[in-house]
């Protein structure tokens, strides 16, 4: 609902300067924080009584499909950001293979227009060459000019080496990110699955780690040469993540993100639930060693951020055989309750540095502000706990497709409530 004044009541701050560990009080007037006490606020303002869930400053999620323009049987801007905002996310940045793909500035200028209103911020990111082709490079400085605040073919790799090489230089000019999708056409398609022991009993082709390895190695090593800046999106392999962390003891400026179905599932879920295409992403599902080293990189800091690379199918896309089903699943909804259980439920993490991954580092690596839990601060919040148990259904899915691996599974934690441009939205199950 719209209403620049809200009462929060009972609100356990974490972050700036705040640990979760005592009880507050939080007024919203004009969309600004007005005060943060531990005693009762007067106010004429609605009044929201959080019942000790935990606020802070509002997550984002710098990798995700809103399909719009041109796949809105899929995803809208509007429908992505509902899902978004049940999963807790005050931003999002959208990737831009769309229909025409995000490569000249009046599409970045729709997508942020159609989202002006809604309570999650939405942030394009750019193709790197026009149409997505690999061929010719965007006009970089009008795209920035727009509103993107990155770039990226995602969907498919920058597979020129001298199309990166300039699209390096050029980004670093503008102080802007490249983000590739790390993926070695020859040596990856048409797999189906992760290369290995599963795909070769279940008899499907599969795309060896190797095939994203070599990638990464080769934009590590052109990001040195340029001083650009390449972040590498969702990353899957255990000698990838070595990879970034070689880079990043050189000085050199690369940065990662991974997805919660990375660091939770395993291709065995392909044979277990003998061929669901809601298990069939790309990268792929790769093995349990791999799994481990993802939380290794987020433990150790190798690895920035987390985000989802929701991507949103329709059924009857999805419903068909497993070697001809679209890659990819939506993730917004239960991107907190997984993460929360892999970990921080499970002791590898403390709460404080998943949430830096969730709100802090993606606005970093983008060069956006981040939201602060102070007085006269714009409000853009996130609400939620760490030891609610649910069912996830599909009653309870706000994006338009239905295309994830964890209906009817139990979840551990949600988002409540989040609040931002002057809006709150309450999250009831």
């Amino acid at each position: 609902m719209r209403t620049p004044d809200i009462l929060l009541k009972n609100v356990r701050p974490i972050g700036s300067g705040y640990y979760g560990s005592q009880t507050y009080n939080i007024l919203i007037e004009n969309g600004i924080i007005s005060a943060i006490e531990t005693s009762d606020i007067e106010t004429s303002a609605p009044v929201f009584d959080a019942k000790g869930a935990y606020i802070s400053g509002g997550w984002m999620d710098m990798h995700i499909h809103l399909r719009e323009p041109g796949y809105e049987y899929k995803e809208t801007i509007k429908t992505g950001c509902e899902a978004a905002a049940f999963g807790g996310f005050t931003a999002v940045a959208c990737m831009p293979n769309t229909s025409p793909a995000t490569h000249t500035r009046d599409v970045v200028e729709f997508i942020i227009k159609k989202s002006e209103e809604l309570p999650v911020s939405v942030y394009p990111i750019a193709a790197v060459s026009k149409d997505r082709k690999g061929e010719q490079m965007t006009e970089m400085g009008d795209l920035k000019d727009g509103g993107a605040v990155a770039f990226s073919d995602d969907g498919d790799p920058v597979y020129s080496s001298r199309l990166m090489r300039t699209a390096l230089e050029y980004a670093d000019m503008l102080d802007m990110p490249i983000i590739n999708h790390e993926e070695d056409l020859e040596l990856s398609r048409p797999g189906h699955m992760n290369e290995g022991r599963v795909s070769t009993r279940l008899g499907l082709e599969g795309t060896p780690g190797i095939a994203e390895e070599v990638m990464i190695a080769r934009d590590i090593l052109l990001a040195e040469l340029t001083g650009g800046h390449i972040h590498v999106a969702h990353i899957s392999t255990a000698r990838g993540v070595d990879l970034v962390r070689e880079g990043k003891k050189r000085g050199i400026k690369v940065t990662t993100e991974v997805c919660p179905h990375h660091f939770d599932l395993t291709d065995e879920e392909i044979s277990r639930t003998k061929f669901d295409t809601n298990y069939k992403m790309h990268p792929p599902l790769r093995t349990a060693e791999d799994v481990e080293a993802m939380i290794e990189g987020l433990v150790d800091g190798t690895i920035d951020a987390i985000c989802t690379d929701h991507a949103p199918h329709s059924v009857d896309e999805k419903e068909v055989e497993f070697i001809y089903a679209p890659n990819g699943i939506i993730g917004l909804e239960t991107a907190w309750p997984v993460s929360n259980r892999c970990l921080i439920e499970s002791g590898r993490m403390e709460l404080a540095t998943v949430l830096d991954k969730m709100i802090s580092k993606p606005r970093e690596i983008l060069r956006l502000p981040i939201p602060k839990l102070e007085v006269g601060e714009k409000a853009e919040l996130t609400l939620f706990n760490t030891d609610e148990k649910w069912v996830f259904s599909k009653d309870q899915i706000r994006s338009k497709s239905s295309n994830s691996p964890y209906i009817d599974r139990e979840m551990l934690g949600r988002a409540v409530a989040v609040y931002n441009k002057g809006q709150f939205v309450e999250n009831k199950l």
